[in-house]
């Protein structure tokens, strides 16, 4: 019974039982296109017509299988869909079964969309164990997908930061950042079982230089693992950048974790991070009391030493960047401060091989929770909480509106979709905390009570509709001109600007930019020129 089960799990397996979507995922003609041959036309999804759609700007979509591709597909066909055309997304199925019919075609096919595209959201996907290309019946046990797409995506960093929702106790307060190093490690290492004899490790330079003895070790046992590896450095400044910017801008502490004092070559990275930071960071950290907790200086942590602080710093406020293996240790170390892998986001940063556009992949921190998936064939009630299937999606949405805005700055119509974009984003966002808030949430959040994972679905749907409605005007805004300056623009030069935003700023309490009448009335009764009763 349990071998059936595990069979039946594989969406691969079981892909033709479209009814466990409900009657209610309608038909539609097509969708998600796509150049590639293996581009998967994924499960079908009701659509919407009853109002007008914004064409959603091009992205990869990476379906995966279990429980998480069951959910995606309802809040998609829900959330998203009535109000996006997203014919312009390419699909590919890294489920086990397409890996295998493809000989891992579509992998590489979804990696060169990718490069070329630039905005990703991912699925949990499975790695088939020994016992699993059993049970599927596969032809080898393919490898997870993370190494080619790192890879291919010339990856830097993969940023994980805490969830939070406003009014809900999870287990950091405040925002925790974190970089892990992208490349390198354990994660690539070449190793083999060897017998009693001499291991040469040895270095031939690409410049045609003499090679020489990287390390030699004499191997007395007669049973032996042996591993290389290496951490490549060329991009630990660009980690850097994109560490230590995201830090200031979420207003918190900058913190370097490694095992210098053991592992001596790590010392590379923190040098880098540390010159880095001194040379342009450290003056700005300083101003906004930044570095206060860390004694005005960019502190390094030890990895064991890190490990107990994060227990500790439950306030957050805080970040960390570290090496591959050290970061993926220290994250699921997060997570489960921070109540589970679901509040946490997972968000590969790459570059094109030009250098000029940022690549990112969005995925939530979670497996494909294979036990509701098994409750859900079974026909039991789950209760699925998608927080991080949606913050995976919605930042994918954000960076792909970002890119088109980016290729097309004064075009209108792309200006216009991206307002919309990120008003849809912070309005799900918003409908998403609130359900949650009102004690409506699943039953992770909510206990025995909570909502089901179609009911959650539903309720969000609803407040969602409710929110974006009461956004619509009657009439369209009339289009505002800037009148002509009552100071020519030339004579301007006589006058002290910068004295003037200063005075502007004192009386522009809001700092909207603007000042209303109590305010006005101050600041001309300040200069001496308010009008007087006659």
């Amino acid at each position: 019974m349990a071998t059936s089960l595990r069979l039946l799990s594989s969406r691969c397996l079981s892909a033709s039982k479209n009814n466990a979507f409900g009657s209610s995922l309608r038909p539609t003609s097509s969708f998600f296109l796509s150049n590639s041959p293996n581009a998967f036309t994924p499960t079908v999804r009701h659509q919407s017509t009853e109002k007008p759609k914004i064409k959603a700007p091009p992205m990869v979509y990476i379906q995966g299988e279990e429980m998480t591709h069951y959910a995606t597909q309802l809040l998609l066909s829900q959330w998203v869909e009535p109000h996006f055309d997203t014919s312009s997304w390419e699909t590919y199925d890294l489920s086990c079964k397409s890996r295998d019919e493809t000989d891992d075609q579509v992998l590489a096919d979804a990696v060169a969309a990718g490069k070329r595209i630039g905005a990703i959201f991912k699925e949990p996907t499975i790695t088939p164990s020994a016992v699993q290309v059993q049970e599927m019946g596969l032809k080898k046990a393919w490898g997870s997908p993370n190494g080619a797409m790192r890879k291919g995506w010339n990856g830097v960093t993969i940023s994980r930061d805490t969830i939070h929702i406003e009014g809900i106790e999870l287990g950091y307060k405040n925002q925790v950042l974190f970089e892990r190093h992208a490349v390198g490690g354990e994660y690539g290492a070449g190793w083999n079982e060897v017998g009693a004899g001499t291991l040469l490790t040895t270095y031939i330079p690409k410049d045609g230089g003499d090679p020489f003895v990287v390390d030699k070790r004499d191997l007395t046992d007669n049973h032996n693992v042996c591993v290389v590896y290496h951490n490549p450095y060329d991009n630990v400044r660009e980690l850097a950048h994109i560490f230590f910017k995201r830090c200031f801008e979420n207003k918190v502490t900058p913190y370097i974790v490694t095992k210098k004092t053991v592992f001596k070559w790590q010392e590379g990275f923190w040098a880098t991070m540390k010159q880095v930071f001194d040379d342009q960071y450290k003056e700005e950290f300083l101003k906004a009391g930044l570095l206060d907790r860390s004694g005005g200086q960019l502190t390094h942590l030890i990895s064991d030493a890190a490990t107990m602080q994060l227990i500790r710093w439950t306030d957050g406020g805080f970040g960390m960047a570290a090496h591959n293996y050290d970061g993926d240790m220290l994250t699921d170390q997060i997570a489960q401060v921070h109540r589970s892998p679901g509040f946490i986001t997972s968000n590969l940063v790459g570059r094109s091989d030009d250098g000029t556009t940022l690549i990112k992949e969005f995925e939530a921190s979670h497996g494909t929770v294979t036990d509701l998936w098994l409750d859900h064939l079974d026909g039991k009630e789950t209760s699925l909480n998608p927080l991080g299937l949606v913050e995976a999606l919605l930042g994918a949405m954000k960076h792909s509106a970002q890119l088109e805005l980016d290729a097309k700055p004064t075009d209108k119509s792309t200006q216009q979709m991206h307002a919309y974009v990120e008003n849809f984003i912070d309005t799900l966002r918003m409908a998403l905390h609130n359900t949650f808030r009102y004690g409506q949430g699943t039953r992770d959040m909510s206990g025995p009570t909570g909502f089901t994972t179609e009911d959650f679905v539903d309720k969000v749907q609803w407040r969602l509709n409710r929110y974006l409605d009461a956004q619509v005007e009657t009439q369209a805004p009339p289009e505002l001109k800037e009148e002509d300056l009552a100071v020519p623009a030339d004579k301007l030069t006589a006058f002290d600007q910068k004295a003037i935003l200063k005075l502007f700023e004192k009386y522009d309490k809001s700092g909207e930019g603007k000042i209303d009448f109590k305010n006005f009335s101050k600041m001309l009764m300040k200069m001496g020129v308010a009008p007087k009763k006659e």
